[in-house]
């Protein structure tokens, strides 16, 4: 699994300083998708040492770590987010355009799921098909209104 770049974002998880990670070789195909490049198996390895170098450079000014995409492999994503969550005391994400939980969700903090279907929007629109929730303990809150301005 590689990874294209990385951000530190305010608006992918409500209320966190994320370390947003995107991943590439996304087998989705979304309609419309905003990073088409990020289809293509290109970037960096997003292996344990490239996630401490990113730890070690930026763990003292985030909350949470998100995993954009990862979706070609699953189990690869669950094993780094659980990687974080021994390393640190960060939270951890993963924006999925899958339907349905991963095998062991209880790693994440938070998951989005669902593709990007354009004429029902993204997070933001209240008519969106994609959803994130929170872990609250075994079970997981739809804040998806979150993103909904009022």
């Amino acid at each position: 699994m590689k990874y294209h770049n990385y951000d530190i974002v305010f608006q992918e998880i409500p209320d966190e300083v994320t370390l947003a990670i995107n991943i590439t070789h996304c087998p989705n195909l979304c309609e419309g998708c905003h990073s088409p490049h990020l289809r293509e198996d290109i970037g960096e390895e997003l292996n344990t040492a490239a996630l401490d170098r990113l730890l070690a450079r930026y763990a003292d000014d985030i909350t949470c770590v998100c995993f954009m995409g990862g979706d070609r492999d699953v189990l690869a994503v669950e094993h780094l987010a659980e990687y974080v969550r021994t390393k640190s005391n960060l939270k951890t994400g993963w924006y999925s355009g899958r339907n349905e939980m991963p095998p062991h969700p209880s790693v994440f903090d938070f998951i989005k799921l669902g593709p990007y279907i354009p004429d029902k929007g993204s997070l933001k629109q209240r008519t969106t098909n994609q959803r994130l929730y929170r872990r609250n303990g075994e079970a997981w809150e739809d804040i998806t209104e979150r993103f909904w301005k009022r």
